[in-house]
């Protein structure tokens, strides 16, 4: 449960600085395609456990954890959101688009 409480505080400690990472890169695209955090991270969010899943991976470099479910939900994320949503591990979406085309058929391997 430790585990679990730890996971989420720094979860938003990520979802904080992703927020305030991302004013600085608004400069990098035209004004009339703002980027909307909320819309990217939502389909990751109505997936339970998705979004700890995905955490975990990102920290441990493991993605054998991450679900079907998660993946189907990963995949159907904006190619645009990617460097918002992970702007300290720009690598990270690649490698979860892999490992996820090898557990869901059909899935895209690259952004």
């Amino acid at each position: 449960m430790e585990q679990t409480s730890r996971a989420l505080v720094f979860l938003a400690a990520v979802l904080c600085a992703a927020v305030l990472v991302t004013p600085g890169a608004a400069h990098d695209q035209p004004p009339s395609f703002p980027i909307d955090l909320e819309k990217c991270w939502s389909s990751l969010f109505n997936v339970s456990g998705c979004v700890l899943q995905l955490f975990e991976s990102v920290f441990s470099g493991k993605f054998g954890n991450v679900g079907v479910a998660c993946c189907k939900a990963f995949s159907t994320i904006d190619a645009n959101c990617w460097p918002h949503m992970f702007p300290l591990n720009p690598f990270f979406p690649p490698l979860i688009k892999d490992s996820c085309a090898r557990i869901v058929p059909n899935s895209p391997k690259h952004i």
